[in-house]
């Protein structure tokens, strides 16, 4: 009994020494990591109002820039407070393991990883921007949100598509509403028997007729091809483009004018049906007209 006591005498002698021995360097363990947080908010705040004083665009890349130097201090603080203590051990398997984490953290958030650089990609240079008209990987719609992993896209049908912004940058991509215009092409075909310069005169009449017509803009007419019951034609023309009514609007009307002023003009719009020609001009439509067969 006596000598169990006696023991755990010494043991609490030898736990005292070393805990008097230890503290100095536990303290000032403490107040180097303690110096280190208040280093990094300090220095977190400084490149904030250096930012926001000199550069003053991109806010939400300065407030990365400030968190990646405000980590890098908390970590160097808690490295070296781990060296005063001495326990290099420990830091040296620290470091081994964070570096196996990272490998295996790389492997599986490399595709988040991508799609955030992308994000800040997509924020610096603003290719577009919130309410703007795109196609992007076939999704046509208005961008509703431009987030850091998505941009969510509100297409014509009305369903939301989120796109991932890696994608963006691996594909290409239209901006409708980058110059505020946008072009319309109506293709279609007029019979043989029609005069083609008539026709391109008719159509060209109709467009400058068009309420969304940008006039400054030039406007073309082009026979295309000549097809097998028809002389096919282009007709394109500039209009101002802030929304998709705006386009529907101006390639709705123009398809009406041009049925009903090629009707009043006698212009025959050519359909994919086979014509049976006996001198009349486009041919005869057995279904328009009863044949007549003489005995």
């Amino acid at each position: 009994m006596d000598e169990s006591i006696t023991y755990i005498k010494k043991l609490m002698q030898n736990w005292e020494e070393s805990v008097l021995d230890y503290l100095p360097d536990v303290f000032l363990a403490i107040v180097i990591l303690i110096l280190f947080i208040l280093l990094a908010k300090f220095v977190k705040r400084i490149t904030l109002k250096f930012y926001a004083k000199n550069i003053k665009v991109h806010p939400d890349i300065a407030s990365i820039i400030a968190s990646i130097i405000f980590f890098f201090f908390i970590l160097s603080g808690v490295f070296l407070a781990l060296q005063i203590l001495g326990l290099e051990g420990v830091l040296t398997k620290m470091l081994a393991g964070a570096g196996i984490v990272g490998i295996v953290a790389g492997f599986a958030f490399k595709d988040i990883a991508s799609n955030l650089f992308a994000g800040l990609f997509l924020k610096m240079y603003h290719p577009f921007k919130k309410g703007d008209w795109v196609n992007i990987d076939n999704s046509y719609g208005v961008v509703e949100e431009l987030g850091w992993i998505t941009t969510t896209i509100n297409t014509v049908p009305g369903q939301e598509v989120f796109v991932p912004n890696q994608l963006i940058y691996n594909s290409t991509f239209t901006n409708f509403s980058t110059s505020h215009k946008r072009r319309i092409i109506l293709e279609s075909g007029v019979s043989y028997g029609d005069d083609l310069e008539h026709v391109k005169s008719v159509a060209l009449d109709e467009v400058k007729k068009i309420e969304e017509l940008l006039p400054n803009e030039k406007m073309d007419f082009f026979f295309t091809k000549i097809g097998n019951s028809a002389y096919n034609f282009q007709l394109r023309f500039w209009i101002k483009f802030n929304s998709n009514d705006d386009f529907q609007k101006a390639m709705s009307d123009i398809i009406i004018r041009v049925k009903k002023r090629f009707e009043q003009e006698n212009i025959s719009i050519a359909y994919p049906v086979t014509t049976l020609d006996f001198g009349v001009k486009g041919g005869v439509n057995l279904f328009d007209r009863d044949i007549m067969f003489k005995s």
